[in-house]
């Protein structure tokens, strides 16, 4: 068994092709290594894991003895463990890279992102598109050229039906990593993007809402009126904390927002009451971990430096605290985080579902039935801008099209005449 190959050279991970080619391993068992190696790969890429002993004992723990398997199973899949945590004791040895291409440049991309001090969400959505490039470029040369990211742009625009928001994105990203990682001061990028019409939004009617809050119990129904109740983006409403929450006054804050941009919205009176009512639950919560000596909740941008003690203190944390500890993607401390938004999300598709809703509904749509629906009630666009924290009042204006009564949509249809 040799490491073969650069593994910039190769779309796939090396291990595949070294493992295919191996006389030590038998063709029947080939399958059921390569199995165990995808699932261990896909894992570790996902948490973020070198690949090592260590990442290979956590997914051997976290995930393969999770449930009762054969013992046939068991042996097989160990096996193939072992010979992959060889052939990287191989890669050492000869100085060749076990990584693929894609991971080495989503996590040098993760790590520039870090230095420039982008937030997280975007080194994340950076590194994806990257990391897209670069399984399409195949090479370390062609992933750093200029004439290659152009090409590979211009198939996004020109094949996908991408918006244009999504075409801009996946630009910037690549301009990131040429200019941040690969030292390009002066880029030619020879790709032009295309303009696409604004999409008219879900809306759902005040019936629907109501028929997938009462299918939502506990943190989801809560988190679920908060954010129809006062316009809130998915992230904005997972992260909200005990301060950003001024019962007296009826109001929530925003902070850093989109844009990075803070705003002040409504708190609805409903919402009041039932945060009154949670709030011992979330109060035995922070005096737990207090006990137990967790660390704090984690702290925005440069607080944590300024503030170190300000995690542990009860105003910061959460409205909605997840019900168990887990690692920070960020700093590896083992603590509480806030409801997971996937969680969340998946919670308010499956109540419509369960509601019988004929249409596509995400946790966005509440969003956009709050400023639909004051919009019916006579609500003015300015105001509603400022609710919603849109930068432009156009973006503000798409509602005006959904809108019963507004601008047209409440025509009577000559057919009912």
């Amino acid at each position: 068994m040799s490491a073969t190959g650069s593994a910039g050279a190769s779309r796939e991970l090396s291990w595949r092709e070294d493992l295919e080619a191996s006389r030590d391993v038998g063709e029947r068992e080939k399958p059921g290594y390569g199995f165990i190696l995808s699932w261990l790969e896909s894992w570790r890429l996902k948490e973020g894991q070198a690949p090592g002993r260590e990442a290979a004992r956590e997914f051997w723990r976290r995930e393969v003895k999770t449930k009762p398997r054969k013992d046939w199973q068991l042996e097989q899949w160990a096996a193939g463990i072992r010979w992959y945590l060889h052939w990287l004791e191989i890669c050492t040895k000869e100085g060749r890279e076990p990584r693929g291409l894609r991971e080495r440049v989503e996590q040098a991309v993760l790590r520039a992102g870090a230095r420039r001090g982008l937030a997280r969400r975007t080194r994340e959505t950076y590194a994806g598109w990257v990391g897209r490039f670069g399984e399409w470029a195949g090479t370390p040369q062609a992933v750093m050229s200029e004439e290659r990211a152009s090409e590979w742009l211009g198939g996004l625009v020109g094949e996908s039906r991408l918006s244009f928001s999504t075409q801009k994105q996946a630009l910037n990203a690549v301009v990131f990593f040429l200019r941040e990682v690969c030292g390009k001061a002066e880029l030619q990028l020879s790709v032009r993007l295309r303009r696409t019409l604004p999409r008219v939004p879900v809306v759902l009617t005040a019936r629907e809402v109501l028929a997938i809050l009462d299918r939502l119990s506990g943190r989801h129904r809560l988190a679920a009126e908060l954010q129809y109740g006062a316009g809130l983006r998915l992230a904005e409403v997972v992260s909200l904390r005990v301060k950003d929450v001024d019962e007296e006054r009826r109001q929530v804050t925003v902070r850093a927002g989109k844009g990075d941009r803070d705003r002040v919205t409504v708190l609805p009176e409903r919402v009041k009451v039932r945060l009154a009512e949670g709030r011992e639950k979330r109060r035995a919560l922070y005096e737990e971990d207090r006990k137990a000596g967790t660390p704090g909740v984690a702290l925005p941008g440069a607080l944590a430096r300024k503030m170190p003690k300000a995690g542990e203190r009860w105003e910061w944390f959460w409205l909605f605290p997840d019900d168990h500890l887990s690692k920070d993607p960020e700093s590896g401390i083992v603590r509480r985080h806030h409801l997971h938004p996937g969680v969340y999300g998946e919670a308010v598709r499956r109540a419509a579902r369960e509601a019988g809703i004929e249409k596509r509904v995400t946790t966005h749509a509440l969003r956009h039935s709050f400023a639909t629906h004051l919009l019916e009630r006579g609500t003015d666009l300015r105001t509603i801008q400022e609710l919603l924290g849109h930068e432009d009042v156009k973006t503000t204006e798409r509602y005006t099209h959904v809108a019963s009564g507004v601008n047209g949509c409440g025509v009577r249809s000559p057919l009912d005449g």
